[in-house]
């Protein structure tokens, strides 16, 4: 795999899209670090120009900069790019109907999406996260529609238990309308914990994972040190990108150590630290693409070059030692030998492989 042309089905739908997804969160400097109008287009020209097709943005992304960007920059190829929006945060902090699941928040936020991008459809529309209180019949039911109505062509989630994923995900396929096609979560060496549900929940029911902060917001880039945990920071949005790390949790003693295993690795390799954590997570069999994000054409040309960074077993296994979680209960506990032994007793069965789609 070493093309951003290689293209992956996305989970069990027909939509064709690249290995690695350009992130544009960085869009627009709204925020304070991003990029400006110009070096935005230039990134998005050459994602496009390797064979990328696939843009991840959301409603909030820069205050709304990113979707109009990328409206400037999709006229004249909108219908060979796969567009992927999100709704559920709030577009008005004053309006309780503005953000969240719910059928209101949900079609007011298509609307304005549309608008900045200048289109008439989207690509792919994902709950950016539960917001703990919409029903889930609500949700589903009401992506459906939207499906049915040609505004939204295929439907993903984000930031949501894999119960109620689940929950949604039969659903819709109980009651025949369009399932979930992707599962949008943090995934990197830093943060393995989705490994517990969500990765087999998506790989069982047919959704395909786009891991968002492959690179630990950073910190697998090798960028930080110990003194960044000491110096004082902002919780603000509009705050430094080694803010957001340690807001995220991800810029922390372990996430330094794990770091420190992954430029190990890439000083064998002869690759950089980034291009190793984009090389681990795309070996996971239910992820279908990993969003990067890039300042400069350098740096995205950086990311995209990690399709060639093949990690041999000596590899995974340093990685693996530095960054192995717990997997918690049931799981640690049905692994136990006599567990085993209980329900398959002295024989001996192959279990029936995971669905991919």
């Amino acid at each position: 795999m070493t093309r951003l042309d290689d293209y992956r089905l996305l989970g069990r739908s027909g939509l064709r899209v690249s290995p690695l997804s350009l992130g544009t969160m960085t869009f627009g400097d709204a925020w304070g670090w991003g990029a400006e109008e110009e070096d935005s287009r230039k990134i998005f020209d050459a994602y496009l120009d390797a064979g990328g097709n696939m843009v991840d943005t959301a409603n909030i992304y820069t205050d709304g900069q990113s979707e109009r960007y990328l409206g400037t920059f999709l006229r004249g190829r909108r219908d060979s790019v796969v567009v992927a929006t999100k709704y559920a945060a709030t577009r008005d902090p004053s309006d309780p109907n503005a953000g969240g699941g719910g059928r209101k928040s949900l079609r007011a936020s298509v609307e304005a999406s549309l608008r900045n991008l200048g289109t008439d459809y989207i690509d792919l529309l994902y709950v950016h996260a539960w917001d703990r209180m919409t029903p889930s019949d609500e949700i589903i039911a009401s992506l459906g529609e939207l499906v049915r109505s040609g505004k939204v062509l295929y439907i993903g989630i984000s930031d949501t238990p894999a119960w109620e994923v689940a929950r949604m995900q039969t659903t819709a396929e109980l009651r025949g309308w369009p399932p979930f096609a992707a599962l949008q979560v943090e995934y990197s060496l830093i943060e393995r914990t989705t490994e517990r549900e969500l990765l087999p929940m998506a790989a069982s029911l047919g959704l395909g994972v786009i891991p968002w902060a492959p690179l630990g917001g950073g910190v697998l880039t090798g960028k930080y040190s110990a003194a960044d945990l000491a110096t004082a920071g902002s919780d603000s949005p509009v705050g430094t990108r080694r803010d957001h790390a340690k807001a995220n949790g991800t810029l922390t003693t372990r996430g330094l150590a794990v770091a420190d295993a992954v430029v190990g690795v890439a000083r064998e390799l002869g690759a950089s630290a980034a291009q190793v954590a984009l090389a681990w997570t795309l070996r996971h069999p239910s992820v279908v693409s990993s969003l990067i994000g890039a300042r400069t054409p350098e740096q995205l040309q950086e990311n995209i070059s990690a399709l060639d960074v093949t990690l041999d077993d000596s590899h995974l296994d340093a990685l693996h030692a530095a960054s192995v979680i717990d997997l918690g209960f049931p799981h640690e506990f049905l692994m136990r030998p006599m567990v085993r032994g209980v329900t398959t007793g002295r024989t001996s069965v192959r279990p029936r492989p995971i669905r991919t789609w």
